[in-house]
């Protein structure tokens, strides 16, 4: 009677292993396509939010330009200053202000990182995992 039992599964270990790599493969080509989807919904986010930056510096420019020049003629009028005097001080004040703007910019754009970080991290463990000899 004992030497009836069958010890088979039904599935060899090139079927399993076949499976296996199967499965990699499809998590890879899913995770590619999350990284790919929200690198599209990165980009999709930076272009409204430059639309709108745009136009509002447009309209600051333009606002800024008329009030500067308002400063000028106002300082030619209360302080008595000639007209190339009330210039240079305005003109110096928003050299200033433009300057310390200027490089508060550059320091936060440096700490920015454009790529999702996740979805990064999820496909360099599986290229690892792939590369590495089994």
């Amino acid at each position: 009677m004992a030497a009836n039992l069958h010890t088979e599964s039904g599935t060899s270990v090139a079927e399993l292993v076949s499976g296996i790599v199967h499965d990699a493969q499809n998590l890879m080509s899913q995770q590619l396509a999350l990284f790919k989807q929200e690198v599209r919904e990165d980009i999709q986010k930076a272009r409204d939010a430059a639309l709108s930056l745009a136009l509002g510096s447009g309209l600051l420019l333009l606002g800024g330009i008329l009030l500067c020049l308002m400063c000028v003629y106002m300082l030619h009028e209360l302080a008595s200053l000639p007209l190339w005097g009330s210039f240079a001080i305005v003109g110096g004040v928003l050299t200033a202000i433009g300057a310390v703007m200027t490089y508060l910019g550059y320091e936060r754009l440096r700490t920015i990182n454009p790529l999702p970080e996740k979805s990064t991290q999820g496909l360099e463990e599986n290229l690892e995992w792939k590369t590495k000899p089994t």
